[in-house]
């Protein structure tokens, strides 16, 4: 009797696409870093696209790589499930894709310059456009994040998800508060950006833990389920082949294993 191992039933495509989106989504996380650095005075992330400014090519740039990696990341991590009622109402990977949709719509409607917000004397529909889809997008990308953080198996992925969904929430809410306060702009925009590192980073891993196993191939695998105890049982091959076994006579085959098989 053996145990299956984790390796067996991968399936290379899928890692290959799960492999591309973590690189398209880390590329974009640099790009926004990049791009922050690049200016002297404090923003949010929002305004290195406004209209105007010398980041806002690369800050869409950005966006569209976040596009392409989580749906890339979504696509292989499709299978996976959530236990809680509530959560449970769609695959994580049908809110990356909603999440998805919302920041290509924030890439092509980006904020007038100093990215006002979108009420009072300031407001525009242009602004409250890109708003509106921003957060939607940050709550979509929480929201795939607490439902990880209920899926079958993958206790690691789950406490990190968890972690990474509350501390979105909150530092994303703190930001958000001071910038309709109008006040603490060099704090909220910091708050702005840590929490768009954060929630990158989570896509990134979540891109990496479902790429380990085929979401086609291997479901088990990904949704959790305990690795099936198998027994090794060598079958006979007539006539011998020289590639199988030492005397090309038999063969190594795994089956699900049989208590009974001991006893007779």
């Amino acid at each position: 009797m053996t145990e299956l191992p984790p390796d067996i039933g991968h399936d290379r495509p899928g890692v290959v696409v799960s492999s591309l989106g973590f690189l398209l989504v880390v590329a974009a996380l640099v790009i926004i870093w990049v791009a922050r650095l690049t200016v002297p005075r404090e923003m949010y992330v929002s305004e290195l696209g406004a209209t105007g400014e010398p980041t806002a090519g690369w800050f869409r740039a950005a966006l569209l790589l976040i596009v392409a990696g989580g749906s890339l990341i979504a696509f292989v991590g499709r299978r996976i499930r959530t236990i809680a009622p509530l959560l449970g109402a769609w695959a994580p990977a049908v809110s990356l894709w909603i999440g998805c949709g919302f920041f290509l719509v924030a890439s092509e409607v980006t904020c007038t310059q100093g990215c006002p917000l979108p009420y009072g004397p300031t407001f525009t529909w242009q602004d409250f456009t890109h708003t509106s889809a921003a957060v939607l997008a940050f709550a979509a990308a929480c929201w795939a994040m607490l439902q990880t953080s209920f899926a079958l198996g993958h206790v690691a992925l789950r406490r990190f998800s968890l972690a990474c969904g509350i501390a979105v929430g909150v530092i994303a809410g703190g930001g958000g508060i001071l910038s309709l306060a109008r006040f603490g702009t060099n704090v909220g925009s910091v708050l702005e950006l840590l929490a768009t590192t954060i929630a990158l980073g989570w896509l990134a891993v979540f891109g990496l833990a479902v790429g380990r196993q085929s979401a086609t191939k291997n479901i088990e695998e990904l949704v959790g389920e305990p690795h099936e105890l198998m027994d090794l049982v060598f079958v006979p091959v007539d006539p011998p082949h020289p590639g199988l076994g030492l005397d090309g006579n038999e063969v190594t085959v795994l089956l699900p294993h049989d208590e009974r098989a001991f006893g007779t």
